[in-house]
């Protein structure tokens, strides 16, 4: 069986993009796959300075997945900071990589295009911690988004690095990308991301949701002339969570004219609602049980050591530490 390992950042609880995006598939490859998949608190740092949001995003998180259906019997499901072998290993990787490689990293690059004042050598090495990340657990395949492909192809070259200077260790993961969801629209059009302020949050107050969803941009045709359903960001995120019978009805509603963008809205919100109506139940029902979260989470930081530890080992051995 193929091992698969991905990390998500605990950025607060996810939107519609978060699931869309990366959230389902994890969920969807359980089933198939060997699964590895960790809370990515240590990349969080980079950007919260406050350690109750800290504590807070990462639990919220937890639940999340935990309400979408992820079992931790099939998915190693862990928190990133319970494992000081990430932080080692990307030390040692830190060693053998050149300033320039780490300076063609989009994140970093569009850093500085932005003018941020505040880069910090955590942004500047996120790359070489998400090789670590990855290599610890020597995966067959990692799921990302097309802005996260990258990382990736700089995980490899980082692994080739060190397997042709000390000997063979790591493999050399593959990206999986589900190229129909690579990009997940927001209410403006845009990618959908909390930075943009675009997002339909799923486990929202369903007031809160509405609200969201009824703030989609849509173009000013009237409500009596034929749309563009390709043009739609309404129709588009439809497309994404409806069943295929449901988007061709929605799709010849489009085109014959008379259905306006307000009633694609208000149909888009009931699939939204239906869609996650289950998930949205579990997550309050988790939410309360901190012990049980806090318990899955240790168990599965237990389970990932193993893996992570083996592979340190054989790494320090290669480097001359054992």
């Amino acid at each position: 069986m193929k091992r698969i390992l991905s990390g998500v950042q605990p950025s607060g609880k996810p939107h519609l993009g978060n699931y869309l995006g990366a959230m389902r598939q994890h969920i969807e490859m359980q089933k198939d796959f060997e699964c590895y998949l960790f809370i990515a608190d240590l990349h969080a740092l980079t950007t919260v300075r406050d350690p109750e949001l800290m504590r807070k995003q990462t639990y919220d998180l937890a639940v999340s997945y935990l309400a979408l259906g992820l079992d931790p019997e099939k998915t190693v499901f862990f928190r990133h900071s319970d494992l000081p072998e990430h932080t080692e290993l990307c030390w040692i990787l830190d060693c053998i990589i050149k300033m320039p490689f780490l300076e063609r990293a989009h994140a970093w690059k569009d850093a500085q295009e932005k003018g941020r004042k505040e880069t910090t050598v955590g942004l500047f090495n996120y790359p070489v911690l998400q090789a670590a990340d990855i290599l610890l657990y020597q995966p067959d395949l990692v799921p990302v988004g097309q802005d996260q492909k990258q990382h990736v192809e700089m995980t490899r070259d980082i692994a080739i690095t060190f397997n042709n200077i000390f000997g063979e260790v790591f493999k050399l993961p593959e990206p999986f990308i589900k190229e129909e969801v690579a990009v997940v629209p927001g209410t403006d059009s845009q990618k959908m991301s909390k930075s943009y302020g675009n997002t339909i949050d799923i486990f929202a107050e369903e007031s809160e949701l509405k609200k969201q969803v009824m703030s989609i941009v849509t173009d000013s045709t009237p409500l009596e002339k034929p749309k563009d359903p390709g043009k739609c960001n309404v129709f588009k995120l439809y497309k994404l969570i409806a069943d295929k019978k449901s988007v061709k009805d929605l799709e010849q509603k489009y085109r014959k004219g008379g259905f306006g963008y307000g009633d694609a809205k208000k149909l888009l919100l009931k699939t939204i609602l239906n869609h996650f109506a289950d998930a949205r139940e579990r997550y309050k029902e988790l939410t309360p049980k901190k012990k049980l979260i806090h318990e899955i989470l240790e168990n599965g930081a237990k389970i990932a050591k193993k893996v992570a530890a083996e592979t340190l080992e054989k790494v320090k051995k290669k480097v001359g530490y054992r």
